[in-house]
């Protein structure tokens, strides 16, 4: 059983620090321990000057930030100074975290070595290719065309960009099969802890109220990685509904705060650090 003062890898994810109520929960969120690690899954917020403040405000405070990117970091809004598009964009974001001292999926895995571990702790950015279709629909054409007839479209079609890509599925394609060599490269026999803004599998995106939404929500390329890869967790975020599923004994948490519409709801929990390591009792 872990104590008060045991150092926790604790994670958090959709920030989205543009409402004002997110802010301020924002300011709120302090370690439990000085040894304390805080993973951040994606969606801290679209312009990069709220990317900043957040990640710089958790960077002070914890003894590492662990970043992996989400959609809405890697949005080009038109009220942004920052103009850059795709690969550059993220590759801008890679450098502001490397400069707060946050961990991005472009720099060695840090090993945590507290309770629980040693695992290596794995941020990762894979996108996703429109493999999560509807049922009846054979081609990203066809699941596409079934998600505009029911009027549920993501604004990544407008506002993410993949340049140089051609389009978003060929830019995930290439992020996983890159992800995969950085991974074959961990130290060996040693489990991970993998994060990732979009579920690894598309199991977690069955209850969405719209299911068509499933489209950008991940790749079936990564649906066996929780194995492959030894995983004693995945984190992730984006769906907005913060829970811990299992699978093959692995313990899928979503980590999301989400929009204040969402998170003030009766049957929503009040947003909070997920404890990844040591696990939780309730597991």
């Amino acid at each position: 059983m872990a104590s008060e003062s045991t150092p926790k890898l604790l994670a958090i994810s959709d920030l989205h620090v543009a409402y004002a109520e997110n802010r301020k929960y924002v300011e709120t969120i302090r370690p439990e321990t000085d040894g304390d690690w805080l993973i951040v899954a994606g969606d801290v917020a679209e312009r990069m000057a709220d990317i900043e403040w957040a990640l710089s405000t958790l960077a002070g405070r914890f003894a590492k930030v662990v970043w992996s990117p989400g959609n809405h970091e890697l949005w080009t809004p038109k009220d942004d100074p920052v103009q850059l598009r795709g690969e550059e964009r993220y590759q801008h974001l890679v450098a502001l975290c490397r400069e707060l001292g946050v961990a991005t999926p472009e720099d060695p895995y840090p090993v945590w070595r507290g309770a629980g571990g040693p695992v290596t702790v794995a941020p990762l950015f894979l996108l996703y290719d429109y493999s999560f279709r509807p049922g009846g629909t054979r081609t990203k054409e066809e699941a596409l065309a079934v998600a505009h007839e029911a009027g549920v479209v993501c604004t990544d079609e407008y506002f993410l960009h993949p340049d140089p890509y051609a389009t978003r599925d060929d830019w995930s394609r290439a992020r996983v099969k890159l992800t995969e060599e950085r991974l074959a490269e961990r130290p060996a026999g040693m489990p991970t802890v993998l994060i990732n803004h979009w579920p690894l599998l598309r199991e977690p995106t069955r209850i969405l109220r719209y299911p068509e939404f499933a489209l950008w929500c991940g790749t079936e390329l990564t649906a066996d990685w929780h194995v492959k890869y030894d995983a004693a967790a995945v984190v992730y975020g984006h769906l907005h509904i913060p829970r811990t599923t299992w699978h093959d004994g692995v313990p899928h948490v979503e980590a999301s705060v989400g929009y204040p519409r969402e998170w003030r709801r009766d049957f929503h929990p009040d947003p909070r650090l997920r404890q990844i390591l040591p696990a939780p009792e309730e597991r």
